[in-house]
């Protein structure tokens, strides 16, 4: 089975390394989803990612390609996906004492949206149906070298900024009246916090698709919450998590054949479970 593996390497190593680095960064920005009880929100980020590449679908189905060409590149299925992600992320990301329960209607009601409307724009064109099936389906096999560094440089940056302030972001995730109290502008490190979380949900939802990116985005997170009791600890333990894990899932799905972005969420999946008996009080 590892011969097998190594010699899928040459082949498939960037969707292998691409897939690897999603779940690092994806882990990371997680945390702070996990640790604020929103984990519903990112299901909506990455929801409403898919509506913006449906909707710029839509748009070029009208014929603005002819136009504009450079709709139909990578980059602009990116910036259509980034933006909707960021646009939701900064909509819904910070609920109040006051207004929790509004906040919660407020993002499933953008997950509903953000649910049905691509299949309405989208009916009528079978190559944007089959493209909103991809994103919902989810694959890494078609991950480009460019988008291999450019995962790897947001995973980077994203260690560098919680190394560097992973006092205030645990403070903020935890305790925001506190982090108020002590001077901290919350609002401000709040709107970066969302910006940062519908940049890495909006980018790497094309790539590997909903379930891998929703599932890399809280399931690490899950486990971590269960093997660790604060919150320091679990920034390392679920990027460690998910980079394990998903290698241990990619090579078992070379070796039977199956989705390797559907291997890595069904074994993250079953270990949150196996480590329920461990999980501290």
């Amino acid at each position: 089975m590892i011969q097998t593996f190594l010699d899928s390497w040459a082949l498939f190593h960037t969707t292998y390394l691409a897939g690897g680095a999603i779940a690092v960064l994806l882990s990371l920005v997680g945390v702070w989803i996990v640790a604020r009880e929103q984990i519903f929100l990112g299901a909506a980020i990455a929801q409403a990612s898919a509506l913006g590449i449906a909707a710029l679908l839509w748009f070029t189905g009208l014929g603005a390609a002819a136009s504009w060409p450079w709709l139909e590149s990578r980059a602009a299925a990116d910036a259509c996906a980034v933006a909707a992600s960021v646009t939701t992320a900064l909509l819904t990301a910070a609920p109040s004492a006051r207004t929790g329960a509004r906040g919660e209607a407020r993002t499933a009601w953008i997950f509903l949206v953000a649910a049905s409307l691509p299949m309405l724009l989208l009916a009528h064109s079978p190559h944007g149906l089959e493209e909103v099936h991809r994103l919902m389906f989810s694959t890494l096999l078609g991950a480009a070298p460019e988008e291999l560094w450019s995962f790897a440089g947001l995973a980077l940056l994203t260690v560098l900024a919680v190394w560097r302030w992973h006092d205030r972001l645990r403070l903020l995730a935890m305790d925001p009246e506190m982090a108020a109290a002590v001077g901290m502008q919350t609002r401000l490190w709040t709107r970066v916090i969302a910006l940062w979380l519908g940049v890495a949900i909006g980018l790497s939802i094309r790539v590997s698709g909903l379930i891998y990116t929703f599932g890399c985005l809280v399931l690490p997170m899950l486990v971590a919450r269960n093997l660790c009791r604060e919150v320091r600890p679990m920034l390392v333990v679920a990027p460690l998590v998910a980079a394990s894990t998903t290698l241990v899932a990619f090579f078992f799905a070379n070796h039977t054949d199956v989705p390797p972005a559907h291997a890595a969420v069904a074994l993250l999946c079953a270990l949150v479970p196996l480590t329920w008996p461990l999980r501290k009080t």
